[in-house]
């Protein structure tokens, strides 16, 4: 017997044997059971009727279950702040601003006034506790990463620039904020509420600044290494510094009751605060040094971390500064070392930004009736506290500004960016609701001043913009390469390993060209969300290898990182506005023979074309991030100069090229195989497929002749027809749009096993 077959005899005959014996075990079971449990056996279901019927009644108790009630929760949140912040980023806002209305969609102003059925079934009142926990959790592990954000070192360094603007569109609004409070105490606030507690709160409400918020802004505009975006940064990390400890001290006395009572309080949190920055600080940052790359960065530092944050949480909590000042505080006192701290926010941010921060959306949102705002004297005092509130924030930042020195321009934009509230806003909302010192009223009227001063920021910015458009700008003129002697190339890449190849390209196809080669490579992060801590980790991983490829190239390459929300307007957009001569880009997943990208390439269009085309739906709808997405078409008609898509077959070098010709408007081909030729003595054979009947031929062979003449190594095929067979014989393939697209139809079989090819248009 074979040794196969012993194994099968033995597995069937372990279940058999141990079946067996299970069996009889059950049946002397049996004998054993009470009464009752008898009783219930005789009733259990005799047919598959029956049975439905018992698994309709169970699955409907475990959706009315606890957990059932949260995870659906959950889930109908998640989907609603996705869709919202995509519907927001699409004209233009942050992602943040979607989440927000979301959560009040999802709340008694909108579900719950149009569908109180499915309302009260989604988010009955007694499960809304659950939420609000998680919620809570979520933003100690938001705050946690918002303070490793702030680099403490930056806002010394910047200090002196930036005092005066963030203590003084802090102070202005603060004290607008104390005379607003001082005419709505009387009307809308809680009697049992102390005047002082009440206009605290409002003054911190309109003081605050969302710097994560304004950190994307900035980053999004481009403004991250410019002037205005340092000193705009520096303003809002000083001035969230001053407002959060304004907090602590607000929420002191407020749960004190006086300020005499909360004198203690105070004093206990000095105390505390000194011990994180001159005990527990010193000894982090001994840790930062050592432990600075994910190698050594073991569960056991990770789990420690997580014990500092939890305790300065549960310090400031019993200290009755809130739990969310400790996890501020934790994450400032971080080791200072930027890999350590990149390191903590990835295992942080993306779970407490993907999925606790919408529950604390929707837990706001639930709370949000903006029905109580039902008379037109509410409405009044909701849009005069919105115009407050920017009247101190904007006003303040732009006054400031331009007291020490700012243009007119600058100061506008920087009170522009100053009066973006958003998250943090909704934090001390919260805080302040919690607490019973804010109504519901009043508490409506400030969220909805939050989404204005939020949402205003991006037109706000815009309408700046368009007002100086005639500012006088020194530009150098553009001028073509005749001029220049300089011929200029944007390089555009996604994948790192893809700019080194690509500068091989560009080298070999332009470095023996009439004029000297300037390349600059382009990489973009796409992406709402992208945390500016990261930005320095990503761009060094991407230009790794093209750098290391320029050096032993021996040629000189500028690099270029930017974030973006539309990578293919943008890489137009800077080709178009900067006068570059020449645009190379890859051609993406979609044309790539990486077997994983082949693999879903050809699920995606297996997926669409099965279940989704007969619908009409939109096939973008379906594409992963625009990864998939050829975009050959989008840059050679949006660019203003002329285009290369390169194709990536495992190219190193063009040693056989092959050029295809399909009409006298792909003559312009030849400029480049003979600049090519020069660069790599590579062999050019021209492919073409011109007929002697079409009107082209006799231009097309006239040229050709003179090409081949000149050309060395040159030559034109006898064959008509683009085969695999021809192909094969190739390592690099010239080809014009025009042309691309025609053989893309027709040769579609020939084309896999094309070679590297760029697809070029002629401007």
């Amino acid at each position: 017997m074979s040794k196969g077959t012993r194994s099968v005899v033995f597995y069937f005959g372990m279940i058999i044997l141990f079946g067996t014996l299970m069996y009889f075990i059950a049946k002397e079971g049996e004998n054993h059971q009470i009464e009752n449990v008898i009783q219930t056996a005789q009733n259990a279901p005799t047919n598959l009727s029956e049975g439905f019927g018992v698994f309709k009644h169970l699955v409907m108790e475990h959706i009315k279950s606890t957990l059932g009630i949260l995870l659906l929760q959950i889930i109908t949140i998640l989907l609603a702040c996705r869709l919202f912040g995509w519907l927001f980023l699409k004209i233009g806002q942050p992602t943040v601003i979607g989440e927000i209305v979301a959560g009040i969609v999802l709340g008694p102003s909108v579900l719950g006034n149009l569908f109180p059925e499915i309302a009260n079934f989604i988010f009955p009142i007694e499960s809304l506790a659950n939420i609000n926990m998680l919620s809570q959790f979520g933003l100690i592990l938001f705050m946690f990463a918002i303070g490793m954000e702030l680099d403490l070192g930056e806002v010394r360094r910047k200090l002196n620039e930036t005092i005066i603007i963030s203590h003084t569109s802090t102070i202005v609004p603060f004290f607008f904020g104390m005379v607003t409070a001082f005419f709505l105490y009387d009307t809308y606030a809680d009697r049992n509420t102390p005047f002082l507690s009440f206009a605290l709160f409002i003054s911190i409400a309109m003081s605050i600044t969302a710097f994560p918020v304004l950190a994307r802004i900035i980053q999004e505009k481009g403004m991250t290494k410019s002037h205005l975006g340092t000193i705009a940064l520096a303003s809002a990390a000083n001035g969230d510094i001053t407002a959060w400890c304004l907090l602590a001290v607000v929420v002191a006395i407020a749960q004190a009751g006086t300020m005499l009572s909360a004198i203690y309080n105070i004093c206990f949190s000095v105390i505390y605060i000194l011990l994180m920055f001159f005990a527990i600080r010193p000894f982090l940052r001994m840790i930062g040094n050592i432990y600075h790359n994910k190698e050594v960065i073991d569960k056991g530092l990770v789990a420690f971390m997580f014990l500092i944050l939890l305790g300065s949480s549960y310090l400031t909590e019993i200290l009755g500064l809130h739990a969310l000042f400790g996890a501020f505080i934790a994450g400032v006192v971080m080791p200072s070392n930027a890999k350590f701290r990149k390191i903590m926010t990835e295992k942080v941010e993306d779970v407490s930004l993907s999925l606790f921060l919408p529950l604390f959306f929707a837990s706001t949102g639930l709370r949000t009736e903006i029905g109580l705002l039902n008379s037109p004297e509410l409405w009044t005092m909701c849009v005069i506290i919105t115009l407050v509130a920017i009247a101190g924030k904007f006003g303040g930042a732009m006054v400031s500004s331009r007291f020490v020195g700012e243009s007119w321009k600058n100061s506008l934009y920087i009170g522009a960016l100053m009066n973006t509230r958003g998250l943090m806003e909704l934090v001390v909302l919260t805080i302040g609701y919690e607490m019973g010192i804010l109504t519901p009223p009043v508490f409506v009227m400030l969220v909805l001043m939050t989404l204005v001063t939020t949402f205003m920021t991006t037109p706000l910015l815009s309408f700046i913009t368009f007002c100086f458009r005639h500012e006088k700008v020194y530009r150098v003129p553009l001028a073509s390469p005749q001029q220049t002697g300089i011929f200029r190339v944007l390089l555009s890449f996604g994948r790192a390993g893809n700019g080194q190849v690509m500068l091989d390209v560009a080298h070999q196809m332009f470095s023996q060209a009439n004029n000297k080669l300037e390349i600059t490579a382009l990489h973009l992060t796409v992406g709402p969300d992208v945390n500016p801590m990261h930005t320095d980790n990503f761009e060094e991983v991407s230009f790794g290898p093209i750098l290391y490829g320029a050096k032993k190239l021996n040629i000189p390459i500028e690099t270029r990182y930017e974030i973006s929300t539309n990578a293919g307007q943008d890489i137009c957009d800077i080709a178009n506005n900067e006068g570059y001569d020449f645009l190379l880009v890859g051609a993406g997943i979609s044309m790539s023979d990486v077997p994983a990208d082949v693999d879903a390439s050809r699920l995606k269009n297996s997926f669409y074309n099965r279940f989704m085309k007969h619908l009409r739906a939109p096939e973008s709808w379906f594409y992963p991030g625009e990864l998939l997405k050829d975009k050959t078409k989008y840059f050679i008609e949006r660019s203003n100069c002329p285009v290369g898509v390169f194709i990536n077959r495992q190219f190193v070098k063009a040693t056989y090229t092959l050029v295809i010709i399909d009409s006298a408007k792909d003559l312009f081909l030849l400029g480049y195989a003979s600049t090519l030729q020069r660069s790599t003595n590579t062999g050019i054979t021209v492919l073409n497929r011109l007929n002697p009947d079409h009107p082209d031929y006799q231009t097309v062979v006239k040229e050709l002749y003179a090409f081949t003449e000149l050309q060395h190594h040159g030559i034109v095929s006898p064959e008509k027809e683009l085969t695999q067979a021809v192909l094969r014989a190739f390592n690099f393939m010239l080809v014009s749009y025009e042309t691309w697209n025609t053989i893309s139809q027709d040769s579609k079989k020939a084309l896999q096993r094309m070679p590297s090819t760029l697809i070029l248009s002629k401007k």
